[in-house]
């Protein structure tokens, strides 16, 4: 009786460590799915809208821009050209800006 116990025991435990591996190598795949799918979506967001050229950061009065290494497009992000122009209140493109924005 001390055999069979000892087999169901074993059989048992073998069961569990399986489990274990089996949700280890499940989350271990979601992760790098995960990851995949995230530099997929960064190196589509790093071409060019104009060219499909690579864009690149660039550091510019505090402030991350795009520009294109192909055609030299600058591309910004929501509310960056309004941090660019904040301190500019009687430059000619602040005024443009300010003049565009009433017309809407």
């Amino acid at each position: 009786m001390s055999g069979a116990w000892d087999d169901r025991k074993k059989a048992l435990e073998e069961e569990h460590f399986r489990r274990k591996e089996q949700e280890a190598l499940e989350k271990l795949r979601e992760k790098m799915e995960a990851e995949s799918s995230a530099q997929a979506k960064a190196a589509a967001a790093l071409q060019c809208p104009k060219c499909d050229g690579t864009l690149e950061t660039i550091n510019f009065e505090n402030v991350q821009i795009d520009r294109c290494t192909k055609c030299h497009g600058v591309w910004l992000d929501a509310g960056e050209l309004e941090r660019l122009t904040k301190h500019e209140e009687e430059g000619w493109f602040s005024r443009f800006r300010h003049s565009m924005s009433k017309s809407e």
